[in-house]
């Protein structure tokens, strides 16, 4: 199994290595353009406290957009969200459909390995890219922090990235069975996933009576006004989010176990 990790790990270094830098590079510019934009920031959260649904939607009503805090709360937290829930999801979603896409199904099978052992091999390499990447990112936003020479708040720092670790996970598994189904990829479905779930939390941030939408979509529990206004994850909600997770991975095991390849 320790092999198939590391070929999966080779295969896609490339992949992990774009879209963490890609992440982390955004993050990092928003970071170094907070000093500059410090000293306006109270015109915008005027500016912001008056627009209604737009502020609700990304949860700006609840935070203070002139502290380090809010504003890498909505900026910085939309990046690593949005940019993490479509890593996630491609590594999900492709994770067992590529072995019959790109044919390799009938060598990776004829090996003296089971089932079971190559979608546990596979599942511990898209976990583990996953952390890796957040992991890099994490470091990064540290590193940049104090370069602009700002106190770091780390319980707030961590808790946001350890929430949308937790939205990587949750969309990855969900993937992860999904992919076990497929013989073609599913690009357009993990991204689509990905795409529907970050809008239904902004559709519950909106609109009270859609709140039930925060038990579906894994955003519900990395809004960071709740986040930083709270200082603790929504149990209530992440429990659901694991929970379709693992039925995700669980389904993984049963439709590739009888797969027909």
């Amino acid at each position: 199994m320790m092999t198939l990790i590391k070929h999966e790990l080779k295969q896609g270094w490339k992949s992990l290595l774009i879209w963490t830098i890609s992440i982390g590079f955004f993050i990092v510019i928003c970071i170094f353009m907070y000093p500059e934009m410090e000293a306006e920031m109270k015109g915008v959260n005027k500016m912001f406290s008056s627009m209604g649904s737009f502020t609700a939607a990304f949860g700006m009503d609840q935070l203070n957009f002139g502290t380090l805090v809010g504003f890498y709360a909505v900026e910085c937290g939309n990046i690593l969200g949005l940019g993490g829930a479509f890593f996630a999801s491609l590594l999900g979603i492709g994770a067992l459909a590529k072995e019959e896409k790109e044919k390799t199904a009938e060598f990776l099978l004829t090996h003296p390995v089971s089932r079971v052992s190559i979608v546990t091999g596979k599942l511990a390499a898209v976990l583990l890219q996953i952390l890796i990447m957040n992991i890099a990112v994490f470091l990064l936003s540290i590193i940049s922090i104090t370069a602009i020479g700002e106190d770091i708040p780390q319980n707030e720092i961590c808790l946001l990235h350890f929430s949308y670790f937790l939205v990587q996970v949750e969309l990855a598994g969900i993937c992860f069975g999904i992919s076990a189904f497929l013989k073609h990829g599913g690009l357009g479905i993990g991204l689509g996933l990905a795409t529907v779930m970050y809008f239904l939390n902004i559709v519950a941030n909106i609109s009270d009576s859609a709140g039930f939408l925060k038990y579906i979509t894994p955003f519900g529990y990395a809004e960071g006004a709740d986040l930083i206004t709270c200082m603790s994850l929504d149990i209530g909600k992440v429990l659901p989010g694991m929970g379709l997770a693992a039925a995700g991975i669980l389904l993984a095991y049963w439709k590739y176990s009888q797969k027909d390849i």
